[in-house]
């Protein structure tokens, strides 16, 4: 974590950039060995777990755990990385139709209790048609984020407990709702993404961070979510300070750069 000193209408004021690495999502094959010999490193079985570990000793803010069609799955993995880490907050990528939202936040629940309150969420919406057919959903269009919008809201309102009614065009619950000690930990944060106007409308109703690309138009888009915090993915540390600079608080960085961030992040104490 490291702050930047950020001017705007000629005043300066200090903002705090929060850096979160994301970790990979598949593990190398195991190696061809003889059959007398019996290979127990940890570390070919669990990548994302050494890297998050690395990740919290040296005091970054978090970890993200993409959702990946062809890797493991991501509430798994983001369950092995928070057993394994004490201060890191970590986020788990997933999309809608992956399972109910009763499901999804019975098990965020259950998960948040055991990690005390570290786990986030970060819901993909916009899938590409063929890995969304490959993954079991077929719906298209503006549907997407009309359900996303349901799951999150049916997600919030069984976690706030009991009854929780509800009847949408994609979701219904009757008397639901979670009793403690299932209700007591915090809802996960919310983390969202895109820039058309039912992403942007959806964030302004559900998340906490709205993520962007590089290349993204956050002159014309940050004044459309006032309230959020920002992040952006980054392919190269060199422009932090100019994405601070317009708004920018969160960034992720891939899991291999992440001795790079340690030098910039040591380079920026020294200056300021």
């Amino acid at each position: 974590m490291t702050v930047l000193p950020i001017s705007r209408h000629g005043t300066t004021r200090p903002v705090t950039s929060r850096f979160h690495v994301v970790l990979p999502t598949r593990s190398a094959a195991a190696p061809e060995l003889p059959a007398f010999v019996t290979d127990v490193r940890p570390g070919l079985t669990d990548p994302a777990g050494r890297t998050a570990m690395a990740a919290d000793l040296a005091g970054l803010a978090g970890a993200l755990v993409p959702f990946d069609p062809g890797g493991q799955e991501s509430l798994t993995v983001a369950a092995n990385v928070l057993r394994r880490t004490r201060h890191l907050r970590v986020v788990a990528g997933f999309h809608a139709a992956a399972a109910t939202p009763v499901y999804a936040a019975k098990l965020a629940a259950s998960l948040q209790r055991f990690a005390a309150g570290r786990l986030g969420w970060r819901l993909t919406v916009d899938l590409d048609p063929a890995t969304a057919r490959a993954q079991g959903d077929f719906l298209t269009g503006p549907d997407r984020h009309a359900r996303a919008g349901e799951f999150l809201t049916v997600a919030k309102g069984v976690w706030q407990g009991g009854p929780f009614d509800f009847r949408g065009d994609f979701y219904e619950v009757a008397a639901g709702g979670f009793g403690p000690p299932l209700s007591a930990p915090p809802f996960p944060e919310v983390q969202l993404s895109g820039t058309s106007p039912e992403a942007l409308a959806l964030s302004r109703r559900h998340a906490d961070v709205h993520v962007f690309a590089e290349g993204d138009d956050l002159d014309a888009l940050v004044p459309e979510l006032p309230g959020l915090r920002h992040a952006v993915h980054l392919s190269s540390l060199d422009h932090v300070e100019e994405y601070a600079r317009r708004g920018v608080s969160e960034f992720f960085v891939p899991a291999e750069d992440v001795y790079h961030l340690g030098e910039h992040l040591k380079e920026q104490a020294l200056a300021g």
